[in-house]
């Protein structure tokens, strides 16, 4: 029997043990899910044994465990780093899910769970490749290792010292990412780059306790009112971050990827229809608003509180308000600089009868970017182009996948994205769902990337024109 052969006849099989993976709630964010984070470090582990990995091992972290495996046979061969991630967002809000989130429900071809897009899916289909490789032909026809972190989702504060603490174990030719979805259903593409990302909690406080908003109302100060007009002043009227200092050391844009826009002819009312915004679309052009989501940096205020939050009424002024604030980041911005420059911009604007605190989460990441002339880049192309029938476009990401910089740093190799989730795939909001036409040909694209890998020259020009430098 054929690999493709294997994976077919077990097609079934494979299925359930995604769903068997989706049930285990491994939110990485709250320390209330701690055992299902345990649980889906143990699935991985015990996955990778059964697909046949000889060392399989959890590798210690200082936050939640990493899992490791490797088929390493012949020290001549090349070897691949494959790279996902088994936590997964909060299912908040439970109430918008027309099935319950742990509870993995096929319709309509898709399975909708947590986390099924956005990894749990796509890092499981390198492992079931390598399982029928070696079922069937008894070795790889490359050395493959295997990384599984558990904190992706909460910015993978200790991903870096766990990449430097490896080093020796995790070193590798290439990084293929099963994270990273695909921009859209209809076009197949390669994600060449990506924005980077830092979190912050920002606090406005103002009297030392709750006050009556009756006795108090009119002289003391409000923290809601202050946050609120701190935060509407950090956006100009066109929707662009207006913070001094915040775009110190960008760059102008690719223009390769500006030609990608232009070429993809994007439809921006469409995207406005489906993503349920009423009446004209607030940017104007495909083009413009592709831009702004893959190339320019963003400050997005993700969630705000303060004073009372339930039921009726409460007469009171907040002794405290907070916004939880994400900035996506391109090319030049530093995590550090960012939240210096946004920390400086508060401070100077803070009304008078109050304090600021800012709360950082984790180091944050800086954008990446591909070698354009990687060949790896080249037959990851080929190979979706063939089984696609179209020749996927070079596109950006306007989300964060850290690993890109943090592998280049630490390891000195690049990161190709290999992922088939698509990002319409409502990862990170309720009724997340994967394809499973992806699930499937995802196992057929995995094995001829391996196969074809093995076969090519991962060099690539840039690096032979350094190496030549050097000499």
């Amino acid at each position: 029997m054929s690999v493709e052969a294997f994976l077919d006849a077990n097609y079934t099989a494979a299925l359930e043990d995604l769903k068997a993976f989706c049930r285990i709630p491994s939110v990485s964010t709250d320390p209330a899910y701690a055992e299902g984070i345990k649980a889906a470090a143990h699935f991985v582990a015990d996955r990778l044994t059964r697909a046949g990995f000889s060392e399989v091992e959890l590798l210690e972290t200082g936050g939640h465990p990493a899992v490791y495996g490797e088929l390493v046979r012949d020290p001549s061969l090349p070897t691949f780093l494959v790279y996902g991630h088994y936590d997964v967002q909060p299912p908040d809000p439970l109430d918008k899910w027309k099935t319950p989130a742990f509870e993995p429900d096929e319709r309509d071809d898709r399975l909708y769970a947590r986390g099924v897009s956005d990894d749990k899916g796509p890092l499981l289909i390198p492992i079931l490749v390598a399982e029928a490789f070696m079922r069937e032909e008894g070795r790889l026809p490359v050395n493959l290792k295997v990384l599984i972190e558990g904190e992706e989702e909460s910015g993978s504060p200790h991903f870096e010292l766990t990449l430097e603490k490896y080093r020796e174990k995790l070193c590798c030719n290439l990084v293929l990412s099963a994270d990273g979805a695909m921009w859209r259903p209809d076009r197949p593409s390669i994600t060449v780059a990506s924005r980077g990302l830092v979190a912050l909690d920002v606090t406005v406080t103002g009297a030392a306790k709750d006050l009556h908003s009756g006795r108090h109302g009119g002289s003391a100060p409000n923290p809601i009112a202050a946050l609120a007009a701190l935060l509407a002043s950090m956006h100009g009227p066109d929707g662009r971050v207006g913070v001094d200092g915040f775009l110190d050391g960008t760059s102008p844009p690719d223009p390769r990827i500006i030609a990608a826009i232009e070429a993809s002819e994007f439809d921006n009312e469409a995207y406005y229809r489906e993503i349920g915004v009423p009446g004209a679309a607030p940017v104007e052009t495909g083009r413009e608003l592709l831009i702004r989501q893959w190339l320019e940096p963003t400050l997005e205020f993700n969630g705000i509180s303060g004073g009372y939050q339930g039921m009726g009424t409460k007469t009171v002024i907040p002794n405290s308000a907070s916004v939880k604030i994400t900035c996506r980041l391109i090319a030049g911005q530093k995590p550090d600089a960012v939240v210096a420059a946004i920390t400086s911009y508060l401070e100077k604007r803070l009304p008078k009868g109050f304090t600021l605190q800012v709360h950082r989460h984790g180091p944050g990441s800086e954008a990446d970017s591909i070698d354009p002339d990687l060949p790896a880049l080249k037959i990851s192309e080929d190979v979706l182009g063939e089984l696609l029938g179209q020749k996927p476009l070079r596109v950006a990401m306007g989300a964060t996948i850290p690993i890109g910089s943090a592998f280049r740093k630490h390891l000195g190799c690049a990161s190709i994205f290999f992922s088939f989730s698509t990002a319409d795939e409502d990862y990170h909001a309720p009724n997340e769902f994967f394809r499973l036409e992806n699930f499937r040909l995802g196992m057929k694209a995995w094995t001829m990337l391996l196969r074809r890998l093995a076969e090519t020259p991962l060099i690539s020009s840039q690096e032979r024109r350094i190496s030549q430098k050097e000499e």
